[in-house]
């Protein structure tokens, strides 16, 4: 960073519930959801909060949490099992003047003043928990530090048809953001808030603890402070960030995310060693690929067993295509078994799917069809183009 006595800690959002991913997010927080084959969706902001030098990260969680703290542990394979600064899993809590869950993004932060104090940091970077992205965080905060920013926001461009989704930004040419209008019904442009921010500390301390007073708010960084500050003349600025981003916040949006791994080359390369995303791996055994299979375009992790076709697919951990079995254009998530004779296309199935012989899954030429978690599809059984068939496995998570 451009100064040595800037010191910076991420609080790293990750308690929503991801309502509009439906199936995928009834047993499981967002950012827990497999995603690649090998990683977690939580994966990509602490990998690159381990590359920008940013050694102390709370996590916020709500939603869920018990697969995601077991998940993250003491934040081992991020480089942030540290006896100074590390990770930090913050639940929502009650105490004295009461609390409990939160309301908002801002009313999570401040919730987390405490935790915050005992840092002394100069400066808050705020994540969310759920994007597909590898960003240099460090060249955002230089950006806030070279332009005076109160705050920051890092802002892309998105698709016009999309910017309803998000909170949409306008600046002037120096980028200071001159309006700000949070998922609009008619946008005045398509530079769009990645939900990453920069604060300078003082200032957002004093921000929440006015926000936590106002009984009219919803606690809400894109509702609330973010439109409070520029009403108050606050330097808030965007930084545009011009690298690969996903808002994986749909199963067409999750599903098109892990096919672009498939692309040559993918827009977001995880063998870059320089960057590499990092994970908590499993202990498995190798994948295998049997004499009679076919494998083609394919991200197939640890302990997988092809015996059958796969095409145009990302297997995560022991995946089993057994003898006849035929995979194209699929999302599998770990543990799940496609049996003899049975096809599935175009299809993401979560967690420990069991598809019987014979079965029919999904078509190419249909809309994308989504099995929950812990399914069990029968011999012989067909599940039309677009259906959503719901989890079966009863865990709590």
């Amino acid at each position: 960073m451009k100064t040595a006595n800037v010191r910076c800690v991420a609080m790293l959002l990750a308690g929503g519930a991801g309502s509009r991913l439906g199936l995928l997010t009834d047993r499981d927080a967002k950012p827990a959801i497999p995603f690649g084959g090998k990683y977690r969706l939580i994966d990509f902001p602490l990998s690159s909060c381990m590359h920008s030098g940013i050694d102390t990260v709370g996590v916020l969680t709500q939603f869920r949490p018990l697969s995601l703290n077991a998940y993250i542990g003491n934040g081992q394979p991020w480089d942030l099992d540290r006896l100074q600064g590390g990770c930090t899993i913050l639940p929502p809590y009650l105490d004295r003047e009461g609390g409990g869950f939160y309301l908002g993004t801002a009313d999570a932060i401040s919730k987390n003043l405490d935790y915050l104090d005992s840092k002394s940091p100069t400066h808050v970077l705020i994540l969310s928990g759920d994007h597909v992205y590898r960003m240099d965080y460090e060249q955002m905060i230089d950006y806030h530090l070279e332009r005076g920013a109160s705050a920051t926001v890092a802002a892309v461009q998105v698709d016009p048809a999309e910017a309803s989704r998000y909170g949409i930004l306008t600046t002037d040419r120096e980028g200071r953001v001159t309006e700000f209008a949070e998922k609009p019904e008619k946008p005045k442009g398509n530079l769009a808030s990645m939900g990453i921010y920069v604060f300078d500390y003082p200032l957002l301390r004093r921000l929440l603890v006015e926000d936590s007073a106002d009984q009219t708010s919803d606690h809400d960084f894109g509702k609330n402070i973010l439109p409070g500050m520029l009403r108050r003349g606050e330097r808030l600025f965007a930084w545009r960030f011009d690298g690969y981003f996903r808002d994986v916040g749909t199963p067409e949006a999750y599903f098109a995310a892990n096919m672009d791994l498939l692309a040559s080359p993918p827009p977001l390369d995880p063998w870059d060693g320089a960057r590499r995303i990092f994970s908590r791996g499993e202990a498995s055994v190798p994948h295998r690929i049997g004499p009679a299979a076919q494998v083609r375009d394919c991200l197939i992790t640890e302990g997988c067993m092809i015996e059958g076709e796969v095409e145009k697919a990302v297997l995560s951990a022991r995946v089993r295509v057994c003898h006849g079995g035929r995979v194209n254009r699929a999302v599998i998530m770990e543990d799940c078994v496609i049996g003899e004779e049975a096809s599935v296309e175009n299809c993401i199935l979560d967690r420990g799917v069991v598809v019987g012989r014979g079965c029919r899954v999904g078509s190419l030429s249909g809309p994308l069809t989504v099995i929950g978690k812990g399914s069990r599809l029968t011999d012989h059984t067909t599940v039309e183009a677009g259906d959503k068939i719901p989890a079966t496995e009863e865990e709590e998570h």
